[in-house]
C-alpha cells in the first residue's frame, strides 16, 4: 500500500507517516483512533540498503523510530508480516 493511497482512502483523517519509508507501509490499523501500520523488517532492510549494519539498523530503528511516541497518531510497527 502506497503513502498516495492510504492518503486518499483515509481523506479527512489525520494521520502520522514515518519520512522514508513510503515502501514499508502495510495499512492502516481500525478503531476509534486509526494510525498508520510499517512493516519493521522492510523498515530494517531499508535502513541497511542505506548503509547500516544489522546492529546499527536495529537501533536506529528501536531508539529513533519505534521509540518516537508523537502523540495518539504515533504509527505502529509490525514484526514478522510475510507477503
Amino acid at each position: 500500500m502506497t503513502r498516495a493511497e492510504v492518503e486518499e482512502q483515509w481523506e479527512g483523517e489525520e494521520l502520522l507517516f514515518c519520512d522514508g519509508f513510503d515502501d514499508c507501509i502495510i495499512g492502516v490499523t481500525g478503531g476509534l483512533e486509526p494510525v498508520v501500520a510499517y512493516d519493521a523488517d522492510k523498515m530494517i532492510e531499508s535502513l541497511m540498503v542505506d548503509g547500516l549494519d544489522l546492529d546499527e539498523a536495529l537501533e536506529h530503528h528501536s531508539f529513533n523510530i519505534s521509540g518516537a511516541y508523537v502523540g495518539p497518531k504515533t504509527p505502529v510497527y509490525i514484526w514478522g508480516v510475510r507477503s
